[in-house]
């Protein structure tokens, strides 16, 4: 009922400007198909109490948990575009609660294992011409943006503070040279020197 009544509000706000929907921790086929069904429901007991509200509204999912890296290529045939919400892909791959401090310090963006599940939802939405974006810390650290860059992203979701020297460190790059040095810590299994030429790629 609590998702029926924020579907009908966002379905009320969308005169007020250009409107989608992104849905958060989708795993399955079945949670994209149920949602579409209850948003359908919405909208149509809006339209016969008289609302108007848009027939078409790009659809997008979170990709958050490993299970849904491992069926992208079925799950964004589903949607519009998908993001990719590293706090929480970073979280559940490395089985790591970042908030307790015992072991946040295995919490690590740079993990072959985190790089190699953005890479292939990358690879997927390129494949279908969807946009795949990135939101989460990962965004926002200008240490990272080369990287992301290079390995195919686009979109940058982050707070406004971090504009600045992540757009610094995109315009002091080469696409050429991103690409090429991606490749080479995609093909790294080994974290220690991962860590590394991150930050060698970040003097150029």
């Amino acid at each position: 009922d609590i998702f029926k009544e924020q579907l009908a509000g966002i379905l009320l706000a969308a005169h007020a400007g250009s409107l989608t929907i992104m849905f958060p921790l989708v795993s399955s086929l079945d949670e994209i198909r149920q949602i579409r069904e209850i948003l359908t429901s919405v909208r149509n007991e809006l339209l016969r109490e008289g609302h108007d509200v848009p027939g078409y509204i790009p659809l997008g999912i979170m990709i958050e948990v490993p299970a849904a890296v491992q069926i992208i290529n079925y799950l964004i045939k589903e949607v519009d575009y998908v993001s990719i919400g590293t706090n929480d892909l970073i979280q559940y791959t490395l089985a790591i609660d970042r908030t307790d401090d015992a072991v946040a310090h295995l919490y690590n963006p740079l993990h072959p294992s985190v790089l190699k599940l953005i890479s292939i939802t990358i690879k997927a939405g390129a494949k279908l011409g969807k946009a795949v974006a990135v939101c989460g810390e990962m965004a926002g650290d200008a240490k990272l943006t080369k990287l992301l860059i290079g390995m195919g992203l686009r979109q940058l979701s982050m707070h406004p503070s971090n504009v600045l020297s992540v757009k610094q460190q995109i315009l002091r790059s080469e696409m050429a040279k991103l690409n090429s040095n991606a490749r080479k810590v995609l093909s790294h299994t080994d974290l220690e020197k991962i860590e590394p030429l991150v930050a060698k790629f970040n003097q150029y």
